[in-house]
């Protein structure tokens, strides 16, 4: 058998992992899960001030093309974390999709468990708290919400992470809307740093430190990261080929 052909059955049996993985709903979503899973630490326990990013598949057959992804903050001995997120059935109501709650922020998204993206603690990270919570009162996109090509929210995620970009985070190709920049077509990249051209969220490219090249094509990104070595793959997400 040849490596191209190893390579290929590799591949699909990632993506039948992942279709695997996502709960597509045998159950009402009221009954889903949404048990913590040990990913954050007890603010009783912690002092210091922490960020947290995560993303998890999302609900239902959406699990099957990308994730929902929030940030969560906690400042210095603060009893409990801050969960900013956006929620698309808000916007049945007419108000901001917006959600800021105050509760675990590890928790598993409607059966799916999720998977911390990155983390800043410590020292100088309580002003960048105070940066989050900023960028969240100015998100432009509060009042809208459409699962591809956006805005949604991974749009959100990535308009905080610009805000902060000493959290280096590297948003995964499956986070679908991550790209969309409205009536806008260059800015920085999701992760704040590098360059991002793109057109309402379909097509675009994207040259960073921190994601590497990536290409949009219709929602789907498609890239190479060299440090550490992975390639980045519609459904399936980000492969480290490092090790």
């Amino acid at each position: 058998m040849s490596v191209k052909n190893i390579g290929n059955y590799a591949i699909v049996l990632v993506l039948i992992a992942t279709v695997a993985s996502c709960n597509f709903g045998s159950s009402d979503w009221r009954t889903a899960s949404r048990a913590r899973t040990g990913l954050a630490p007890d603010p009783a326990e912690t002092p210091e001030a922490v960020i947290q990013v995560y993303a998890a598949r999302a609900y239902s057959w959406r699990g099957i093309f990308g994730v929902h992804t929030w940030f969560a903050v906690k400042p210095s001995h603060a009893e409990s974390f801050t969960v900013y997120e956006v929620a698309g059935w808000y916007a049945r109501w007419g108000g901001s999709v917006v959600a800021i709650h105050e509760q675990a922020p590890d928790k598993r998204w409607f059966g799916n468990a999720p998977m911390l993206l990155a983390e800043k603690r410590g020292e100088g990270v309580d002003e960048l708290i105070k940066r989050i919570d900023k960028a969240v009162q100015t998100y432009p996109y509060s009042k809208e919400y459409t699962i591809w090509p956006g805005p949604n929210s991974n749009t959100f995620t990535a308009w905080l992470s610009r805000a902060v970009p000493e959290i280096g985070l590297d948003l995964p190709p499956t986070a679908i809307g991550k790209d969309y920049l409205g009536n806008s077509i260059t800015a920085t990249a999701p992760s704040g740093s590098g360059w991002q051209l793109s057109v309402l969220g379909l097509f675009g490219v994207i040259v960073s430190d921190v994601e590497g090249f990536e290409i949009n094509i219709l929602g789907l990104t498609f890239g190479i990261k060299p440090d550490p070595f992975a390639i980045k793959l519609p459904l399936i997400g980000q492969i480290d080929l490092s090790v």
